[in-house]
């Protein structure tokens, strides 16, 4: 099984600087860190309005490195088109899909999300959300969006009852409580990234992985907006017990 970064990015933050953005830079961080490949987000589509020229601009960016790096294009479903742009993205290889609701204003149990997710399943790609881009001490500029809150992922689970979804960058309170509020159907098409999980001295990813197992995180870091070290350090930190236990994979998703 290959070790996948699901959780990293390449271009500019538009509120502030994040050094080595490049695709890249990208690829030499993973050969360093023995991680065979990553999906790969593009930040500037997080907040923009025309996302076909955004992941337009992600593909050309991955293009030399498409053998480690995998497009994780955007789609949004409150935009006229969104339907064929989900199909291109299918029929370049795209192997998930990314959104943004917080960023674009949709409220828990939106109708347009739950038919992009709806149509992810039809399409068997996964649907990858984030909860946070930065830290709150980061959001000074107007209109910084809310962190994505477990209402709107439950609902969103409940809604698009064949989809499955990654969430990147929740922490382990978050899990948490977004788990209490799913069946055991919608909690088997959910996982986690580990990028925000905290290890010791809170050890909230030991936590987690004792009460619901390991097969639900995926690996991820969010490079680079975040170290990519931190998550290899937390799973080598875990209790020995909880040491040997496997992480899910990328093939995990598409055989669940």
């Amino acid at each position: 099984m290959s070790l996948v970064d699901v959780n990293t990015f390449v271009g500019a933050h538009p509120h502030r600087h994040v050094p080595h953005p490049e695709a890249g830079i990208l690829a030499r961080v993973l050969e360093r860190e023995q991680v065979d490949g990553a999906w790969v987000g593009y930040l500037p589509s997080a907040f923009a309005d025309d996302v076909v020229a955004e992941n337009d601009a992600l593909f050309a960016e991955l293009a030399p490195h498409s053998e480690r790096l995998l497009p994780a294009p955007v789609v949004r479903p409150d935009r006229p088109g969104w339907e064929a742009e989900l199909a291109r993205c299918a029929a370049i290889g795209a192997p998930v899909i990314r959104a943004y609701p917080e960023h674009w204003g949709m409220i828990p149990g939106d109708r347009a999300l739950t038919a992009l997710g709806d149509a992810c399943a039809e399409a068997r790609l996964p649907l990858v959300l984030t909860v946070q881009l930065e830290d709150h001490a980061r959001r000074d500029w107007p209109g910084a969006p809310a962190d994505l809150g477990a209402a709107a992922i439950a609902k969103l689970m409940r809604g698009a009852r064949a989809v499955h979804v990654v969430v990147t960058a929740a922490a382990g309170p978050l899990v948490e409580e977004t788990t209490a509020m799913l069946s055991a159907g919608e909690r088997s098409r959910l996982w986690w990234d580990i990028s925000w999980i905290a290890g010791p001295p809170r050890d909230d990813l030991a936590r987690l992985f004792a009460s619901l197992g390991a097969d639900r995180f995926l690996y991820g870091s969010q490079w680079p907006l975040r170290l990519t070290q931190t998550p290899r350090a937390n799973l080598d930190l875990l209790p020995a017990p909880l040491r040997a236990a496997p992480l899910a994979t990328v093939e995990d998703l598409d055989a669940a």
